[in-house]
Order: structure tokens, then C-alpha cells, then sequence
């Protein structure tokens, strides 16, 4: 396709998918595979940065994960998210981004919690937004925004109290959600914001996603006819 037919998204969502599979075809841990596919996150966010999408967002860890895996995967996981904020903390304003965790924290321990406290403060004012969802459920994250206007003396509700309330309120909603990993669900991801959002699916593992991957995604959201409800 011609590079004068690319319509950039200005958000995009990944639901990482495959990373135990893929660490389990080569004889290795859930938890390598993992690994793995971090390092891979931050390749792919940043190259979609440098194709100019303004907002990313990704399935990190889900409200059934944390529910269903086991705690040594689970300590895994959360070596993993300390690492990655470590490295933010320097990387992030050096790429002009802030970072956020949209989620549910009180399963958190109190040291990665003030970590993401502090990496979020510290990275508030930079242009590119990239959101790494924890602990996350869309249906958790409505009910959770729901009792939060409640809480704030709200009677009765729009749509649009309902999206600013939202984890993810700070940003416009995903104009593609690409899974990986063969699977054709949304998995509790992003529920609300997902309305009109187009649905990327690929075979490829996590850990093997890589540029040309996002190009061809990216290819073929510049192919889709966005209507909205419209003729």
C-alpha cells in the first residue's frame, strides 16, 4: 500500500497473547516467555510512537489472570512491571511519554504501588500516552467508574459521566485493538471503549510481534471503512 493511503490510528490497544504458549513450544517456562514478550512490548511501543500514534494501551496482566495463575507466574509478572518502571522512569521523558495503569491496584503490594504512583506523576506532561492495564477488567472498570460517580453524589448518569470516569478517561478510545495469539475474543478488554473500535486478529505469538507486524495492521486499518453508525 502507498504510504500516501496510510491513515495513522491515533490509538492503538494490544491484547498480548501467546506468551506462554510460545515459551512452551521451545521447552522453557510460562515465565521466560513472558520475559520475552516485555521486551517485546517495549520494541512495539515504541515503534508505534515512531509512526506517529499518539496513544498506546496493553492487556498486561487481567482481573482472571490474577485470579487463575499461579504465584510463582504471578511473582514473575511483578518483576517484570518493577523492571519496566525502573527503566521508564529514564526512558519515558526521553520519549516524550507519560505512563499510566489503568486497573484495579488494592491486590497490589505497597511498593509497587507507590512505584506506578510515582512514574505516573513524574511522566504527566508529556505528549504520548501509554497505558499499561493491570489488574484489569472492562467489566470491572465500569462498575468501579459507576461507584466512583455515585461516590461523588452523582443521581443519574450519561455516557459521557461514564467514559471520564473510566481508568482509561485520559484518553480518546482505541481505533484498533490487535490480539495475538490465534484467539477471537475480546477477553474482558476494554468493553465500553471498544464500541466502535476495529478488531485487528493474528496467529502470531506475542514474543514473535514485530514491526512488520504493526505495519500490516496498520496496512489494513488504513483498508477499513469507519462509519459509526453512519450510511
Amino acid at each position: 500500500m502507498s504510504e500516501n493511503n496510510i491513515k495513522i490510528p491515533r490509538h492503538l490497544a494490544f491484547i498480548m497473547d501467546g506468551n506462554g504458549r510460545w515459551a512452551r513450544k521451545r521447552g522453557m517456562p510460562r515465565e521466560y516467555g513472558h520475559s520475552v514478550g516485555a521486551r517485546v512490548f517495549k520494541a512495539v511501543s515504541t515503534y508505534c510512537q515512531d509512526r506517529g500514534v499518539e496513544y498506546v494501551t496493553t492487556y498486561a496482566l487481567s482481573t482472571e489472570n490474577l485470579k487463575n495463575r499461579s504465584r510463582q507466574e504471578l511473582n514473575a509478572i511483578f518483576l517484570l512491571l518493577k523492571e519496566y518502571i525502573k527503566d521508564a522512569l529514564v526512558t519515558a521523558p526521553k520519549r516524550n511519554t507519560r505512563v499510566k495503569f489503568p486497573g484495579d491496584r488494592s491486590a497490589f503490594s505497597p511498593e509497587l504501588i507507590e512505584m506506578m504512583d510515582e512514574v505516573e506523576e513524574k511522566t504527566s506532561g508529556y505528549k504520548y500516552l501509554l497505558n499499561i492495564a493491570v489488574n484489569y477488567g472492562g467489566r470491572d472498570e465500569i462498575v468501579r467508574a459507576v461507584n466512583r460517580l455515585i461516590a461523588g453524589g452523582y443521581k443519574s448518569v450519561t455516557e459521557d459521566d461514564i467514559t471520564s470516569a473510566l481508568d482509561t478517561g485520559n484518553c480518546p478510545p482505541p481505533d484498533m485493538i490487535i490480539r495475538t495469539g490465534c484467539e477471537l475474543r475480546l477477553s474482558n478488554f476494554m468493553l465500553w471503549q471498544a464500541a466502535y473500535s476495529e478488531f485487528y486478529f493474528t496467529d502470531t505469538l506475542w514474543p514473535d510481534f514485530g514491526e512488520k507486524d504493526v505495519d500490516a495492521a496498520i496496512e489494513e486499518y488504513s483498508r477499513r471503512q469507519r462509519r459509526f453508525g453512519s450510511a
